[in-house]
């Protein structure tokens, strides 16, 4: 199925959409169009430091419109995960205070100090770390507990460079007790799937669009759905060799994908 085809236009947002507050050329044309063809965006993130309430903030003071239902996150991933397959498990968050609410608001059980009921280590990307989160998280894992962590991005993009993401505070971890995550959000397929159940969509009328290959890309790779990797962020067009895995197209922007739906349109 070709571009102008899809229906679904599943989202990466940082490096994708924009960096900080710096809205990328041609995104608001881009999903003016997508409506405009009867179709839908959805916005998938990694980011769990954040709630759904934040990024809807953000998006309108960019110019997009956007609403809740509009949102799947690693912690909605995370959440599902966890109501699955450990319904009933205390969990250690070393996280932001947002990512601590978010759970409690979807019913999960959660500590911020180390106790003798913990089940489980939830990691994600904490922008409030601290060491006494680092040292908890490693008494936690010496013990043998479960490792579960939102997303194995190793940086997050901002303007002025990269900040340490999730996976790379997984790594220390892992180089501190040889313990590994099990890793939630994308390259898992969860996001993807939910959408798609979400939407109605068929997997065929779905495309991904992002600027990494080993976790926007490499997710729609595995729920078997088309994707768009763009060049804007922290992805470059040699990395498709290196870590073979193929995009089904490769443009520089998000105003490259809206050019060419517009001109397949003529």
């Amino acid at each position: 199925m070709s571009l102008k085809e899809k229906k679904l236009f599943l989202l990466d947002m940082d490096g994708t959409l924009y960096l900080d507050d710096n809205l990328f050329d041609g995104v608001l044309e881009f999903l003016a169009a997508v409506k405009a063809r009867g179709g839908r965006y959805m916005f998938l993130t990694n980011n769990s430091s954040k709630g759904v309430e934040d990024y809807v903030k953000k998006l309108r003071r960019l110019g997009i419109e956007a609403e809740n239902e509009d949102f799947l996150t690693s912690v909605h991933a995370t959440v599902h995960t966890l109501k699955k397959e450990f319904p009933h498990a205390v969990c250690y968050v070393a996280g932001t205070a947002s990512f601590r609410r978010q759970l409690e608001s979807a019913g999960i059980e959660v500590r911020d100090t180390v106790s003798d009921d913990i089940d489980l280590l939830l990691s994600g990307y904490d922008t409030e770390l601290t060491f006494q989160k680092l040292e908890d998280s490693c008494i936690l894992l010496n013990r043998g507990v479960t490792w579960l962590a939102t997303n194995p991005d190793w940086v997050c993009p901002t303007a002025y460079g990269y900040v340490p993401d999730c996976g790379s505070v997984c790594q220390m971890l892992t180089k501190a007790t040889g313990k590994e995550p099990r890793f939630i959000g994308k390259p898992q397929p969860d996001m993807v799937y939910l959408a798609l159940e979400k939407t109605g969509f068929a997997p065929s009328e779905a495309v991904l669009v992002g600027d990494r290959l080993y976790t926007d890309i490499a997710c729609g790779v595995n729920a078997g759905i088309d994707t768009v990797f763009v060049l804007s962020g922290e992805g470059r067009e040699t990395d498709i060799a290196e870590m073979n895995i193929p995009p089904t197209w490769v443009m520089q922007d998000v105003a490259q994908l809206y050019r060419n739906m517009e001109e397949s349109n003529t």
